[in-house]
């Protein structure tokens, strides 16, 4: 018989035989307050990471190596972990891939490109320093190798869609590259190409790895690079052999939106990650947004919220910090149950209304009044 929650308090699978014999009297958060002066790092339970290493990659963009505590749990090339850190006094969450490969020294890596007005990625690339302590989530996501990879292989990159990809390939070339891989690599400018000194002796190192990098806002001043966005044209003259090929594409939404229509179908399988949302489905106009009453179970809170806007967006304007991470209905981070009341889904345009059913905040809005487990 397994013990109460309540006597376990939320324990996670690494906790030893002692942690489980003192968790009936132990509070978590005065345990953590108490022996964090001693280590920031260390926790009851809460999976926490230090930044031991910190690089330029690239113009706006950092990466960090984190050293998890005992609670960070493991992940597969090609996932992401949400991260979070106290910014202007408020707890803020993202999502961001791994771009290292596991390993002995269990040592994390992060990518990071600071978005204009993105208040995570502002702190982590200009303020964070070595030494400071992340939360850091389970990691997640489908984008991930076979367990022996065969066939002909192309990553199709774009901006900070190369994270991901960084991961993968490394992983690959951990295995002495037993696939066929071309790795297409889109930028605006050359000042925001990441890894390509790596990339480039990865290319020298195992013929069966191909890079080519493409330049949009531009004029390619090296030999042998490319121009131009994603086009039929392009990738027939750059990958003429797509029936082959395995694809894994990420980037921004219209980047992924146009690789899919230009490869699903075309090529032997195609899988994507967008990290921006595409627009939202049949998301009424600012004139035909209204309000609506949505109540809060759990402290019985009653707020007026617009329907023309997801549900995470509504409650943090009116102060609330609900648990977010990738914003875009990937990570689940942000699910809670939907008690009462009608939701939409801002991504397939499916309306909900079945009592006790979870939805992503992040990617819903309110049609009705609605009762939160909130």
């Amino acid at each position: 018989m397994s013990a109460p929650a309540s006597a376990t308090h939320g324990l996670p699978p690494t906790a030893g035989w002692l942690q489980r014999l003192a968790a009936p009297v132990v509070e978590p958060e005065v345990f953590d307050f108490w022996v964090q002066h001693l280590n920031p790092a260390w926790s009851w339970s809460r999976p926490l990471a230090t930044i031991v290493e910190r690089r330029v990659e690239a113009r706006d963009t950092v990466t960090l190596v984190l050293k998890p505590n005992r609670h960070v749990g493991s992940f597969l090339p090609g996932q992401h972990v949400n991260v979070s850190a106290q910014v202007n006094g408020r707890r803020v969450t993202r999502s961001y891939s791994l771009t290292n490969t596991p390993s002995r020294s269990r040592r994390m890596s992060i990518t990071v490109k600071r978005v204009e007005g993105g208040a995570l990625s502002t702190h982590l690339v200009q303020q964070a320093r070595v030494g400071d302590v992340l939360g850091i989530g389970p990691a997640f996501g489908e984008m991930t190798l076979p367990a022996r990879p065969q066939g002909r292989w192309l990553f199709l990159a774009a901006g900070s869609g190369i994270t991901p990809l960084m991961g993968l390939t490394r992983a690959l070339a951990a295995q002495h590259m037993p696939v066929e891989l071309t790795l297409l690599y889109w930028v605006k400018a050359h000042a925001e190409l990441c890894f390509l000194q790596e990339l480039r002796a990865l290319s020298t190192r195992f013929p069966q790895f191909r890079l080519q990098v493409i330049v949009t806002h531009e004029a390619p001043p090296v030999p042998g690079e490319a121009r131009g966005l994603i086009s039929a044209q392009q990738l027939a003259q750059l990958v003429p052999s797509l029936s082959e090929q395995q694809v894994f594409a990420c980037g921004p939404g219209g980047f992924i939106e146009a690789a899919r229509g230009l490869c699903e179908g075309q090529s032997q399988a195609f899988i994507a990650e967008g990290f921006t949302p595409a627009a939202p489905v049949a998301l009424p106009a600012a004139t035909d947004a209204r309000t609506v009453r949505v109540t809060l179970q759990r402290t019985g809170r009653e707020l007026q919220l617009s329907t023309g806007v997801s549900l995470l967006d509504a409650l943090e304007a009116e102060g609330l910090n609900p648990p977010s991470g990738c914003r875009m209905g990937v990570c689940h981070t942000c699910v809670c149950p939907r008690v009462e009341g009608t939701t939409q889904d801002m991504q397939s345009g499916d309306t909900q209304s079945e009592s006790n059913m979870a939805v992503r905040l992040c990617v819903s809005r309110a049609c009705t009044d609605l009762t939160l487990d909130l």
